[in-house]
């Protein structure tokens, strides 16, 4: 089986703007947890523990499914 050569340029206009919302969800989900106290599930430790493990989209829209608490 032969790999196919990939241009990564030419997903660059695509992969940029995913790339920078990732962070941004990351950095709010962070900054989110590290300033509040309560949650509707779990704790602190094991939101930031799934936040920066599964920091690729999965763990930020998780806490704020599933973990933000409303105010």
């Amino acid at each position: 089986m032969m790999l196919a050569n990939v241009d990564v340029q030419e997903y660059l206009p695509f992969l940029i703007p995913l790339i920078i919302l990732q962070f941004v969800l990351l950095f709010i989900a962070l900054r989110h947890i590290l300033t509040h106290d309560t949650y509707k599930r779990g704790s602190r430790k094991l939101w930031l523990l799934i936040t920066i493990v599964g920091m690729e989209f999965i763990g930020p829209i998780l806490y704020f499914a599933l973990g933000k608490e409303d105010e």
